[in-house]
């Protein structure tokens, strides 16, 4: 049974606010991943590949989990299955707490693909939802809503961490480097990773009252079908007949890789450049506040003035133009380029799911959940980053995993996306 249109509905405005904390959520727990690779650098005296662990395996539990998640919604439903999620977030973040403070590298990183995991549940449920619950043809304009809740989040984020834990990283990590007494550097390093325990401990009791509240919430069921397909699509078509989800997986994998470029690996690019510690840390904020600004345009422009496809295609130009900007420049004016791509970066995402899942009706589900799979862009295109840098010099690196991605997502908008379904 179909549920009842929600534009009807005078839930409306509590749907969207409750779906929008749980993108106010995404947004937080996302974007500490910046600062954390700074924080897991030092707690664990690693050099920048060992640190980009960080994203590696926190990406990559959306591959893993994405497609088991779809099957669990479809247990649970997507109300239950967000409440899931934020209990699975909750356990991570109380692993990651514990393991991290004893230096434990392995339980650490266990701890956070275990918040992955709980995110991509999250994420597989509320994408979908949101896409569904009007028009698709607007689908880009309601999840700009979501992407305000989610950028504003992302912007406090390293502020609340850097106070919490980050503050006096300059005059901490120079004190490090000036101990050479193994026995007083390890005692400098277990001081400085306890600081994380209260956060993290904190952070998982929030997400388990969320859970409660959002078991308790008036939020309205919906199915794939309700929205996603007409009566006319409502055929025996598989997957494969769809090329636009296909198109669409890889465009949301490269588009993700370049945001968490943009977004989380903008701190060690302005350190490359001798930056001081304590500012480059707060960097992610930076491209976050240029997303925000790319989200309320966007909410502003589509469809009221212009299409989804348009606007995702000036956007890959845009991604392209300053990622030049960037490879041209120094310091600090190279450093604003890279936060510029925030703006660029803004409306790619709203607009790359729903027409990924455009058509796909009671396959939107597992649709959805290989588009989520795609979010494992976002640990291999700084993996691959970091690795290049160790090679080649850093800009040229950076330049030579961004422009490729974006020009990709240039061609999905113009052509990738409006390839028809087949049969």
């Amino acid at each position: 049974m179909n549920a009842s249109p929600p534009e009807k509905a005078p839930s409306l405005v509590v749907t969207m606010g409750l779906i929008g904390l749980m993108f106010f959520i995404f947004g937080f727990v996302t974007w500490l991943n910046g600062p954390l690779i700074t924080f897991v650098k030092f707690a664990f005296d690693l050099d920048d590949v060992g640190s980009f662990m960080v994203l590696m395996v926190f990406y990559m539990s959306y591959f893993v989990l994405a497609l088991p998640s779809a099957f669990i919604l479809r247990v649970t439903g997507m109300k239950k299955g967000m409440a899931l999620g934020l209990l699975v977030m909750a356990v991570g973040a109380a692993m990651f707490g514990q393991f991290a403070t004893h230096r434990i590298y392995v339980g650490a990183m266990t701890g956070l693909f275990t918040i992955g995991a709980g995110l991509a549940l999250l994420q597989t449920a509320a994408n979908p939802y949101i896409s569904i619950v009007g028009p698709i043809e607007s689908a880009a304009q309601r999840i700009a809503v979501m992407g305000i809740f989610n950028k504003l989040a992302g912007i406090a984020a390293p502020f609340v961490f850097g106070a919490l834990v980050m503050s006096g990283i300059t005059e901490f990590g120079a004190k490090l480097e000036a101990t050479t007494d193994p026995a007083a550097r390890e005692l400098l390093l277990t001081g400085f990773a306890q600081k994380v325990l209260w956060p993290y401990m904190g952070m998982a009791a929030l997400l388990v009252a969320l859970a409660f509240f959002v078991l308790k919430s008036p939020l309205p069921e919906l199915k794939g079908e309700s929205k996603a397909e007409t009566p006319s699509q409502k055929g025996s078509k598989g997957l494969f007949a769809h090329p636009n989800l296909f198109f669409g997986v890889l465009c949301i994998f490269l588009y993700v890789g370049v945001e968490v470029m943009a977004g989380d690996a903008i701190g060690t690019y302005g350190a490359a450049f001798g930056l001081p510690l304590d500012r480059t840390v707060l960097f992610t904020s930076l491209t976050l506040a240029g997303m925000l600004v790319g989200y309320i345009v966007g909410w502003i422009v589509i469809p009221r003035f212009v299409s989804q496809e348009k606007y995702l295609a000036f956007s890959a130009i845009l991604g392209v133009l300053f990622t030049l900007g960037a490879f041209l420049t120094k310091d600090y004016v190279s450093v604003g380029f890279v936060a510029a791509l925030g703006f660029a970066n803004a409306m790619m995402w709203p607009a790359i799911f729903p027409l990924g899942i455009r058509g796909l009706g009671r396959h939107t589900e597992i649709g959805s959940a290989l588009m989520i799979m795609g979010i494992c862009g976002g640990a291999i295109l700084p993996r691959l980053y970091v690795g290049l840098a160790e090679i080649i010099p850093f800009q040229t690196a950076f330049v030579a995993v961004m422009a490729p991605a974006y020009l990709y997502i240039l061609f999905f908008a113009l052509f990738g996306s409006r390839v028809a379904s087949k049969g």
